[in-house]
């Protein structure tokens, strides 16, 4: 497939801005890939879809305030910096990127915070825009990182063009992150409540949890054509016993697994047995998932509605069947659902 065909005209103003005012309330589209039909339901209705021993599939990463402003040393000038992930404990040393980059040299002193509170080396250029940042600073790792995660916000995608406010600091997360490491919310999880968790568990449906650090890959454009030629940022991932039991029984049991965005589905699908089983793993991935591709775990899946060339898009247009995810995109469009990490839901059945 071709980069050229995961365009589609999305009006600036369907991106939300804001989460809605609920978490359960958010619009649901349903795709059934059998009949190619779609349905329009509120996102709690979501359980009308499950039975008894179903199962859920959550990515339980947790984001961090990855967002820093400083200056540089001497002119002065405005620095933004986004970490990446830590490198070096002992060394303080981050894979930062730097905006604007080309302002920045090895060498050069960045200041952060009220009295220069935390200062920063920089000793590596990465890319073009990556550095590697070695913070300076003299007490222990526990108050490095209170204060490094004191200066930093909320990390909101660029496309949601308005300032962070004190709320982003709970929606932005989901109510099962646990394990630090994320630069950006699976957002699928974004919908679901404690409500509508304890409405699945009176069914009887199963949940398990995978780790999926999101990295910035998934905001990184593609810039070639022939999609087989983009290579994915790799990213962290834990897949635990306990997850590969759950996930297996289910699968032996004929069940429904239905995995919660597409850090899931990218996680489960990177590590599995010849004959179609999940296997434990901890490790990186940089699977990319574009069509055709034939899934060996979910046969369900929710997601947030993408952005134009984005590789999440092509990751439901994989799973949903390329033509079916086109027209209830352009039927997105038409019906004003919302789009973007805010936005609206789609289950794919």
């Amino acid at each position: 497939m071709k980069l050229s065909q995961f365009k589609y005209k999305l009006p600036q103003e369907l991106i939300a801005l804001y989460p809605s005012q609920n978490r359960d309330e958010s619009r649901l589209m349903v795709v059934d890939r059998e009949t190619g039909k779609i349905k329009h339901r509120v996102f709690k209705e979501i359980i009308d879809y499950f039975e008894e021993d179903d199962l859920l599939v959550f990515n339980n990463t947790k984001v961090f305030p990855a967002r820093l402003f400083g200056n540089k040393e001497k002119t002065g000038a405005e620095i933004e910096v986004f970490l990446l992930r830590e490198l070096n404990r002992e060394q303080r040393l981050w894979d930062v990127l730097v905006d604007p980059a080309r302002k920045i040299r090895i060498g050069n002193k960045l200041y952060f915070g009220e009295d220069d509170v935390l200062v920063a080396e920089v000793i590596d250029n990465t890319t073009s825009r990556g550095r590697t940042l070695r913070f300076l600073y003299d007490g222990t790792y526990e108050e490095f990182k209170n204060t490094l995660y004191n200066l930093g916000e909320t990390p909101l995608p660029k496309f949601i063009q308005r300032p962070v406010e004190p709320e982003d600091d709970e929606r932005y997360q989901t109510i099962f992150a646990k394990h630090e490491g994320a630069v950006a919310a699976p957002t699928a999880g974004l919908h679901f409540s404690r409500e509508l968790l304890k409405r699945f568990e009176i069914l009887g449906v199963n949940f398990s949890e995978i780790t999926l650090h999101v990295g910035l890959g998934n905001f990184r454009s593609v810039d070639v054509e022939d999609l087989t030629k983009h290579k994915m940022d790799s990213e962290r991932i834990i897949i635990y016993e306990d997850s590969v039991k759950r996930v297996n029984e289910a699968k032996g049991k004929k069940k429904k697994i239905c995995a919660v965005g597409t850090t899931v589905v990218r996680t489960l699908e990177s590590s599995v047995s010849t004959d179609g089983y999940l296997k434990p793993f901890d490790g990186w991935t940089n699977k990319f998932i574009f069509p055709p591709y034939e899934f060996s775990v979910p046969d369900m899946m929710v997601s947030n509605f993408h952005l134009p060339y984005s590789t999440l898009l092509m990751m439901v247009a994989a799973f949903g069947g390329y033509d079916l995810v086109f027209e209830a995109y352009e039927e997105a469009v038409k019906e004003k659902y919302r789009f973007g990490t805010y936005g609206d839901a789609m289950l794919i059945v």
